[in-house]
């Protein structure tokens, strides 16, 4: 790169290697990052990505090579909390606050020398200042306890505490799938952040499977498969086909593709969703091989909504979660157990679990939406954020339910993987089965026939086929009432 010559090497990775027994995650990385730039980090599940991301931010020692860091050399015998003074934040696609404690006494732990009488105050005072500053109008309390907020909301205190600083300057923040929970809103919030940091000195390594981030808030891309760079350009030298392309995919736009109609013509025919909504709403029905989409800004009670159609019909429903870690996987249980649970009468010959029945519905499953593994007796701590949320959603196709609820079953989920999920969401439907389908990405409303777009807690629009489209999804979001 050009602007190699004159910007100074921020973080330099020579050689990396690391192993977990017989699996090579990453092979001899090289990769210098410059001060000043957004580093957009890209690759399919299972890549490298969060290895390399654990390697960075001291969660894990390399099994080989070197991690240096301006004027302190390397990093390899360096703690997290070490790591962590010099300037070094990482924000985990698996959020890591604690659900029991406040939104100021999570502040606190990464700022320690905050003690004392008014610590709480001045721990408050220091998260919501960055949270204004990245998240205008999030209206986020500080002394609410975590697990009382959406993950939306917490995920925008996590990015927030990210970039909060007292005695120590932040000189580089990893954003692990940033936006993966957040609206459209704050997602174009935290993006406009995040190039006013880099553009003050500071850097940030930037990943996400959305390619139109990479392509609008990064200064180079770099692209990990199997193990490797096998790329890296500036930005504006490349194009998200050409980026797609070097990950080892081949970059179509489905929307608009698919010709699916659903097979009940009426409300009647389908299941009465009970969903609160305005006073020109009539009552809401899911009828069968229909996909509907729940948008709006996040929060605005469209989990909650799917939570209520699970409650009145959990013996027609199964459900993907977007909060794996909270309502998804067993981690301590194998790719088997966790794909299988859904779909326990199906296996059974009296009263005992057909062990072969088990591994073959287990094996299709895997093989059927691509999950990276050793195989399906592997743990699923072993995986990587991407292929545990595949595990989920093969949990949820194997069973024998009617109605599939999901809670943005995307989350870290690679543009490959995601096109394989559409089509077999397309291929269920045509068979009858129903979809009803929260999504943070507006690309994914676009495979709906009819969504549903929430506003203060209700439904305050149905918009079906050309009225769906971004500007009335984002006018209605926020209560205008636009023609569609």
């Amino acid at each position: 790169m050009q602007t190699d010559k004159i910007r100074p090497v921020l973080l330099d990775l020579t050689g990396v290697d690391k192993s977990f027994g017989q699996v090579h995650a990453l092979s001899g990385v090289s990769l210098s990052l410059h001060q000043g730039l957004c580093t957009g980090l890209v690759g399919h599940n299972g890549a490298g990505k969060s290895t390399l991301i654990n390697v960075i931010a001291g969660f894990l020692p390399p099994s080989a090579g070197d991690v240096a860091f301006d004027g302190v050399g390397t990093l390899n015998l360096l703690s997290i909390d070490q790591r962590s003074a010099l300037g070094i934040r990482c924000v985990l696609q698996e959020l890591s606050l604690c659900p029991n404690l406040t939104v100021a006494e999570n502040t606190q732990l990464l700022h320690r020398h905050l003690r004392g009488r008014g610590w709480r105050r001045k721990a408050a005072d220091l998260i919501i200042a960055k949270l204004d500053d990245i998240f205008p109008g999030h209206g986020i309390a500080p002394h609410t306890e975590l697990r009382r907020l959406p993950l939306g909301a917490r995920q925008m205190v996590e990015i927030a505490r990210a970039f909060t600083q007292t005695t120590t300057e932040v000189r580089l923040v990893i954003l692990d799938e940033p936006t993966s929970s957040l609206d459209t809103q704050s997602s174009a919030q935290l993006l406009r952040y995040v190039r006013t940091f880099v553009e003050g000195g500071k850097n940030c390594l930037f990943v996400s499977h959305k390619m139109d981030e990479i392509t609008s808030v990064t200064d180079e891309v770099v692209v990990l498969k199997d193990g490797r760079v096998v790329h890296q350009i500036e930005t504006k030298d490349t194009s998200r086909a050409e980026i797609v392309s070097k990950m080892g995919s081949i970059d179509t736009d489905l929307r608009g593709a698919s010709q699916k109609k659903t097979f009940g013509g009426k409300d009647s025919d389908g299941i009465a969703l009970g969903l609160p909504a305005g006073p020109d709403i009539p009552p809401l029905s899911l009828r069968p091989g229909e996909v509907i989409g729940l948008a709006g800004l996040a929060g605005d009670g469209q989990t909650e909504a799917l939570k209520s159609v699970l409650a009145r019909y959990k013996r027609k429903c199964t459900f993907v979660a977007g909060d794996r870690a909270t309502d998804g996987v067993f981690p301590l249980w194998s790719i088997k157990h966790n794909t299988s649970i859904g779909a326990l009468h199906s296996l059974l010959s009296n009263g005992i679990i057909r062990s072969q029945s088990e591994a073959k519905l287990a094996n299709d499953w895997k093989d059927k939406i691509g999950i990276r593994a050793s195989g399906i007796d592997a743990d699923l701590t072993s995986l990587s954020g991407g292929n545990q949320q595949k595990v989920l959603f093969a949990r949820a196709l194997a069973s024998a339910s009617d109605i599939v609820l999901m809670d943005d079953p995307t989350r870290g989920v690679d543009v490959g993987t995601k096109r394989e999920i559409y089509q077999i969401i397309e291929a269920e439907a045509q068979t009858g089965r129903s979809f009803l389908w929260y999504s943070t990405e507006f690309d994914e409303l676009t495979y709906c026939d009819r969504v549903l777009v929430f506003c203060q807690g209700k439904v305050a629009v149905v918009l079906e086929g050309a009225e769906i489209n971004e500007q009335n999804v984002i006018a209605f979001s926020f209560g205008q009432k636009v023609s569609a």
